[in-house]
């Protein structure tokens, strides 16, 4: 039983990773080994696992079944090891955090100094970017993730809340008008975020159902701090979510408009990769970040 546990393990890692190849890396083996044990595998249950190319592996029927169990097999495994090996394990070590740029400048990076401090023993690697990093090919341990999450084999955890609003400056109303309904927005200088699947177009929900606005932006950016200062300077319309606009909407430098019309909230989430236990440093960290982001968040909270 131990011998087809190990071989399992082998063709699960190889399926993980795409390949013999990384496979042997992540295990420590020699690629040759990594064959063996899926060969000796099919030899014991009589049927093909994986279809091989010279440029890519691909599961067959039997594999994909054997694959999907397999996973949970050696997840609950090792998760059983390292729950009887390291009861009192204290988080330590390095521990490597994807965040998008305001997400993570904003409202990550000002809470890190607490984590340290309860957790003297971790050492933080942030990188901040927002493109979405594939966290098992590029070694992360976690990663903060804003909207609604695709369907994928990540772990998430929601973590807040994100409600996205419309808003303008009030020499900017004053001069060009407050619009009423979302279909007026065509008339006005709009600013939109390019990293937003269709950036030309905001939706909105109102009492009769969403609401999807096309627009020729005014302004295309990639960055949403830089477009929310270029709105408060008075040059036209933002769409974008409160945790970046909190601090304009809080001084007054914009205005909220279309409020009838706010799109439904999305979340801020945590994810991290699937298939093994959760490190103590991992679980403590995303412990942590849903103890510091709620419901509400704190950029949705009003400054005393």
């Amino acid at each position: 039983m131990s011998e087809n546990l190990a071989a399992m393990a082998v063709f699960v890692r190889v399926v993980e990773t795409g390949g013999f190849s990384r496979a042997a890396e992540r295990l420590g083996m020699s690629k040759s080994a990594v064959s063996k044990q899926v060969a000796r595998l099919e030899d014991r249950l009589g049927a093909r696992l994986l279809n091989r190319t010279t440029r890519q592996l691909s599961l067959t029927e039997v594999g994909a079944r054997l694959f999907e169990r397999g996973q949970r097999i050696i997840a609950e495994a090792e998760a059983a090891e390292a729950e009887a090996g390291s009861l009192q394990a204290h988080p330590s070590g390095r521990i490597r955090i994807s965040a998008g740029v305001s997400i993570g400048q904003d409202h990550l990076a000002p809470q890190v100094p607490a984590l340290l401090e309860r957790y003297p023993d971790l050492t933080i690697d942030l990188v901040l970017n927002d493109r979405y990093v594939d966290l098992v090919e590029e070694g992360y341990d976690l990663a903060l993730r804003v909207g609604t999450l695709e369907d994928s084999a990540l772990r998430a955890r929601h973590l807040s809340p994100v409600r996205v609003v419309t808003a303008a400056a009030p020499d900017y109303l004053a001069r060009a008008g407050t619009p009423l309904h979302p279909r007026e927005l065509v008339t006005h200088a709009c600013l939109s975020y390019s990293y937003v699947e269709g950036g030309t177009a905001w939706r909105f929900d109102g009492p009769d159902g969403p609401i999807r606005v096309r627009f020729q932006p005014r302004v295309h950016c990639n960055n949403g701090h830089a477009l929310a200062k270029i709105a408060a300077k008075g040059s036209g319309v933002v769409h974008l979510p409160t945790f970046i606009a909190c601090d304009h909407l809080s001084d007054g430098s914009l205005i909220p408009i279309l409020t009838a019309f706010e799109p439904k909230p999305t979340g801020l989430h945590v994810v991290y990769p699937p298939g093994r236990p959760v490190a103590a440093k991992v679980r403590a960290v995303i412990d942590f970040l849903a103890e510091v982001f709620g419901d509400p968040p704190t950029w949705d909270q009003p400054t005393v």
